[in-house]
């Protein structure tokens, strides 16, 4: 059986708006019906005070590879490792 749909044939359950539907749709916010739905929550990690900045970086391959031999996370344990550097280096 071809579940593909074809263009020639109309469908029954959603037909093609016409000029007459489109002049007497309403929006929901001018109904008269009630909401009751609630706009659904955010999903995922909250939004960063200070997001980080996605950049191309150049490195040794054997620096990468020590890094990602250390198993997931590896890209932030790199940003730890310079945060460490430039206290080092700032007090000198």
């Amino acid at each position: 059986m071809n579940k593909k749909p074809t263009p020639d044939m109309p469908d029954k359950d959603n037909p093609e708006w016409t000029d007459t539907m489109f002049r007497e749709a309403t929006t929901l916010e001018n109904s008269d019906l009630p909401v009751t739905f609630k706009r659904a929550a955010r999903r995922g990690r909250p939004k960063a005070k200070a997001p980080k900045q996605a950049i191309s970086i150049r490195l040794s391959p054997d620096v990468v590879a020590a890094f990602r031999s250390m198993g997931r996370g590896w890209q932030g344990r790199i940003n730890e490792a310079l945060k460490d550097w430039l206290e080092r280096h700032r007090a000198a």
